[in-house]
């Protein structure tokens, strides 16, 4: 294998040996030797492991620290090497660590898999399946999360997740946080993390746990990237760069893309109302969707390495988005004995503007050789969001217009915030942690509608029961401290967070202004006990919150059309959550299994609610009002396993299961809102090696029906394919892939309340194929399927 090498000797001498698997024997490909000097003026020296395990690297002669390390195993380290000539240090085993104080890394080999003790960790760079997709595709295939047909994020099943960017809460996912993980590029992603039972060290908002999404940030030696071209139908281009340059005290990276992307959709409603003012019996609606959006996003970085210990990072994100959005609605009216009263026919054409740019700074130090270290980043972002639309709508049988509106929608976000970390290590099995962080987020929502009076020409004047502008401003204060030790088998990490939130709220057209102050503690505890060697069992519990903001919080209604209305509840409180999670990993030779029962309840609880508001539109439709309210205590109790298994090296299977109950008591407006509900969803993947040097993938999803205190929601099927093959010298790699084979991922729903039933279905993206070319230079690609992140763009063992 290729070595790297920061000194400029004209006389390196050749170090090699071998590295295995001391349990199996197993050759370790893709670790990592380095070669640490004990003079501070020189930079590290090292390189990785062939497919056999052998190592064969040109070193500058002088005295070392050697290091041999494999991601998961404990590491091999000498100390006081004189390497002066050649020399063969031979085979050295290394044995798995299954103890680690914090997390236990088990690796599924060259899966897109790797299971920890408390985190999923699903690496992008191997799925074939989401080339040419975006963030919301990534997170539909990751362990334990479901992303629903509108791009709404669940992780087992809740929807109240954090979702974070490179471990920190980003203007890049911003007030929609599904469109705006929609626009997000697929291949701007290394990995994702799954952490169902958070430390302590992580903001305490999300009741269902985190998703921190990293972006990718290369650290190899030279200059070395990748150019990836798309295509695809439904009609799709793009086009992204990713690449750095590193010298001796110096790394550059960036991710830089744009993409052109059409997506239509569709959908329909049959609606029965029993209302004593609803004019309209039966109200049949179909709906077509036509979207262009436009996206350039870019991710620009330097990392400066101040001296061994210690380095500065500063990165800028910016994202710029352009949709136009044709929505046609035709809608039937039909009196009690389904004769047709009225068919209108309803077009808006909306234009969106997204602007988001995040700027941060991250200073890290390692104090001594024993692991103490203190790490502060500082943060700050801002996004811009402006829909404008213009809404016409027709009576179909005489073309006459019987409605024009515009709108005009703005939501303008700022965030800052400051964090520092510290971590103490005692010995070699106590650590303690504390911190700070504090978060500081201002959210203005204005709203606009104005509409003609009278026709034809009759003036167009605003609607002052709709139009306001809706402002929130946010101080979370957090500090923290845990304690972790080893016991033998047995270890422990103990912590607790205190969290002070200020809110204000106003509004401008009431003039009206509110506030919310309230502490909280947020107590942590993981325990673990190693079995024997692969086997191991933890123990987790953690008390976590949802906050309401933004929106949910806005009296004025705001209309997603004209017969529906979305009202948010300034006296909505936050939501808080203890969770338990009792796991269970083990690992054999081919196969790791990881499965876990967890159990939550959440006091407060608020969910939506849709009712009759008692009001008509023009046409005679009842006005339906879905707002949040503090609705229930809920009770959520599940089973979860992944299974990952290899039973040769050209076949990888991954699966995960998850099933759970749900049970929600709670009453609002005098009507009863219990209800008991268990589902499950379930995925399959397979990963394989055909001849001709084809790589063929398959993923299986299924989501359980599911139903609520006023409707139900039918299972859904999906399949996706794909296949690649590497071209040009394995220096490019060409891929095809469909997602949703069947055009099945349609949301069939129903809503059953006093005053009117409803049956809807939902597409919000048709089969999509995609065509993708990517072009790697100066890289070699088995070295992105191996184990040390050092290496491939992970964190950071060369900071030096």
């Amino acid at each position: 294998m290729g070595s790297y090498s920061y000194s400029q000797n004209p006389e390196p001498v050749t170090v090699k040996g071998k590295l295995i698997d001391k349990n199996t024997g197993t050759p370790l490909e893709f670790a990592t030797i380095s070669f640490i000097s004990k003079d501070p003026q020189k930079a590290p020296q090292g390189g990785v492991t062939d497919l056999e395990g052998n190592y064969n690297i040109k070193v500058t002669p002088g005295t070392y620290t050697i290091k041999w390390e494999y991601i998961t195993f404990k590491s091999e380290v000498r100390e006081n090497q004189v390497i002066s000539e050649d020399k063969d240090f031979g085979t050295i085993s290394l044995e798995i660590d299954v103890a680690e104080l914090d997390t236990l890394v088990i690796v599924a080999e060259k899966t897109t898999v790797d299971i920890r003790l408390d985190k999923k960790i699903y690496n992008i760079g191997k799925d074939l399946t989401v080339r040419g997709g975006s963030a919301s595709d990534v997170l539909d295939n990751v362990p334990s999360v479901s992303v629903d047909v509108e791009g709404n994020v669940a992780l087992r099943g809740n929807d109240n997740v954090t979702i974070l960017i490179d471990g920190r809460p980003s203007a890049l996912v911003g007030f929609n946080g599904a469109e705006a993980l929609r626009q997000i590029p697929a291949d701007a992603i290394e990995k994702v993390e799954v952490i169902t039972s958070p430390s302590a060290r992580y903001d305490a908002e999300g009741t269902a746990g985190i998703l921190n999404i990293i972006l990718r940030k290369n650290k190899l030696v030279g200059f070395n990237g990748s150019l990836q071209l798309d295509t695809g139908y439904n009609p799709q281009l793009g086009t992204s760069f990713n690449g750095n340059f590193r010298t001796d005290k110096w790394n550059f990276f960036t991710n830089t893309g744009f993409r052109y992307r059409e997506r239509p959709g569709n959908a329909s409603s049959n609606s029965e109302f029993f209302s004593a003012t609803a004019q309209n019996r039966f109200v049949n609606e179909q709906r077509d969707f036509d979207r262009v959006g436009r996206n350039f996003f870019t991710s620009l970085g330097a990392e400066y390495f101040i001296d061994d210990s210690s380095s500065i990072v500063g990165n800028i994100v910016y994202r710029k988005g352009n949709d136009d959005d044709v929505n046609t609605n035709i809608i039937e009216r039909l009196d009690e004995n389904r004769n047709l009263n009225e068919a209108t026919e309803r077009i808006e054409e909306e234009a969106e503007e997204d602007t988001r740019i995040q700027y941060s700074l991250d200073y890290k130090k390692d104090i001594d050789d024993n692991g103490q270290k203190i790490n502060a980043t500082l943060q700050y972002s801002t996004s811009v969001e402006d829909q404008f639309a213009d809404i016409v709508e027709t009576e179909t049988t005489t073309n006459m217009v019987n409605d024009i509106e515009r709108t005009v929608s703005q939501e303008d976000e700022t965030n800052a915030n400051l964090q520092i970390d510290y971590e103490l290590p005692i010995g070699e099995d106590t650590q303690w942690e504390a911190g700070y962080r504090g978060n500081y987020r201002d959210i203005s929502n204005s709203f606009y509608l104005e509409e003609q009076i009278g026709f034809p020409g009759g003036p167009i004047v605003p609607d002052l029961g709709l139009n306001n502008t809706f402002n929130y401003e946010e101080l979370v204060n957090a500090f923290y401290g845990q304690f972790g030790k080893e016991l033998g088998k047995f270890s422990f990490l103990a912590g607790l967070r205190f969290e002070q939130t200020n809110v204000v709220i106003s509004q401008e057209t009431t003039n009206s202004e509110d506030k919310k102050d309230y502490s909280s503690l947020f107590p942590t505890l993981n325990l673990g006990y190693e079995i024997q060697d692969g086997e191991n069992i933890t123990l987790g519990f953690n008390r976590r919150v949802r906050r309401p903001r933004g929106r949910f919080l806005n009296p004025f209604p705001s209309r997603s059309s004209e017969s529906n209305i979305f009202q948010g509840n300034v006296d909505l409180d936050p939501t808080f959550t203890n969770s338990l999670d009792l796991g269970y990993l083990r690992r054999w030779k081919k196969v790791t299994l990881s499965t876990s029962i967890y159990y939550n309840r959440s006091d407060e609880n608020w969910e939506f609610i849709q009712e009759d508001t008692g009001e008509i539109t023009d046409n005679g439709d009842p006005i339906i009002r879905r707002t949040p309210v503090n609705l229930s205590t809920q009770e959520r109790a599940g089973y979860e396993f992944t299974l990952t298994y290899r039973p040769f090296k050209w076949w990888t299977i991954n699966s995960d299961f998850n099933l759970f109950h749900v049970t929600t008591d709670g009453e609002f407006n005098n009507q009863n809102f219990d209800f008991e509900n268990t589902t499950y969803f379930a995925r399959l993947n397979q990963k394989f090696s055909i001849p001709s040097g084809i790589d063929f993938q398959t993923r299986l999803n299924y989501r359980g029906a599911s139903e609520n205190a006023q409707g139900t929601q039918d299972g859904i099927f999906t399949m996706n394919l794909a296949a690649s093959k590497d071209i040009l010298n394995d220096d490019a790699t060409i891929s095809l892939n469909v997602s949703d084979l069947f055009n099945s991922r349609i949301r069939q729903s129903t809503v059953s309340t006093p005053t009117f039933n409803s049956s809807s279905e939902f597409q919000w993206r048709e089969r999509q194929v995609n065509l993708s070319f990517v072009y790697r230079f100066n890289q070699q690609k088995k070295r992105n399927q191996g184990g040390r992140n050092d290496y491939e763009g992970g964190d950071d063992e060369f900071e030096g």
